[in-house]
């Protein structure tokens, strides 16, 4: 059985994989809600206002990711208008899917790290909890929204790279867009892979033992999304480079929901009071996330206008034939 038809039958059970990632994210919202309310916090500091605002707000995103599932999973969500689905599947498979690859190393990094800095036990126990509902969500939920997708929007999945789009299509001006998003793209990897190096040029010199594995690891996959991302985008808009039309188009979507939702992560955790200053100069951080984000949202408009393109041509195959 080829790897094509694995991936096939995988997606094809979407409502498994739905109810898998309700489940696996349900630990998570019970943490959550605990921490909001000030129940079962590890430190003091967990009990600022800053604190109980970024978990209310995580609590929120952990409420909807369940809600997206049971739609992912049963008839009714095929209903729902698809800007209501789009933007929380974008942000969200952004956000999980690099840090599943990221979760082995990251998830027991950040246990040691907090006992050592004397939290109470409690906390390992959570971030267990935390780190299986990250693991299960980021398994369970991308397959889930892959069966959904495919039943809704077939084009995104099926057929040939290549096809004939009809007259009036946008081709001409995502193609420069593409180019200039990639350009922006491998601008930031090769910044972001230098830094994730050990490189020192944009790095406060006060600041260069603040540099611990979780931003080393951040920073590599930031970089390493950044040249994904750039290959995608090139890929879909000239049609060149790969024969089917998913594996671009999934590369540049992750890589498009990851440079804006973990910038705008960064912000949010940025708002706590024991955040620690990034280690860059503070115009280099500036610079480089929102450089991000800026290149995650023309990123996503160009993927919707090749699909918008992209579908308009399939209904004119399917009405002639």
């Amino acid at each position: 059985m080829t790897i094509k038809k694995i991936i096939s039958q995988l997606i094809e059970k979407r409502r498994t994989w739905g109810y898998g990632a309700a489940i696996a994210v349900t630990p998570y919202l019970l943490i959550k809600i605990a921490w909001t309310f000030g129940l079962f916090m590890p430190t003091q500091q967990m009990g600022d206002i800053s604190w109980r605002t970024a978990n209310a707000i995580t609590m929120v995103l952990a409420a909807v990711g369940i809600l997206l599932a049971f739609a992912f999973s049963m008839p009714w969500g095929e209903r729902l208008p698809a800007w209501l689905v789009t933007f929380p599947v974008w942000v969200g498979t952004g956000l999980l899917i690099p840090m599943l690859l990221l979760a082995p190393v990251l998830g027991p990094a950040a246990m040691i790290r907090d006992q050592k800095t004397g939290v109470a036990n409690v906390w390992v126990y959570e971030q267990i909890f935390v780190i299986i509902s990250l693991v299960g969500a980021g398994i369970c939920l991308p397959l889930a929204l892959a069966g959904y997708a495919k039943t809704r929007w077939p084009e995104a999945f099926v057929g040939p790279i290549a096809i004939d789009l009809l007259p009036g299509n946008s081709q001409k001006l995502y193609i420069s867009l593409a180019r200039l998003v990639a350009a922006g793209c491998i601008l930031l990897g090769f910044i972001k892979v230098f830094w994730a190096a050990g490189g020192t040029i944009g790095i406060t010199p006060a600041m260069l033992d603040n540099r611990d594995l979780w931003w080393h690891l951040l920073s590599l996959s930031t970089g390493v999304w950044s040249f994904a991302g750039s290959w995608g985008l090139l890929v879909l808009t000239t049609r060149r480079g790969s024969k089917s039309f998913f594996p671009p188009m999934a590369t540049a979507w992750i890589a498009s929901g990851m440079l804006f939702s973990y910038n705008l992560f960064n912000r949010l955790s940025a708002t706590r009071a024991d955040t620690q200053p990034p280690p860059e100069y503070p115009l280099a951080h500036v610079l480089t996330t929102e450089l991000g984000s800026v290149l995650g949202v023309m990123m996503i408009m160009v993927i919707l206008m090749v699909l918008h393109d992209r579908r308009r041509a399939m209904r004119g195959i399917k009405s002639r034939s």
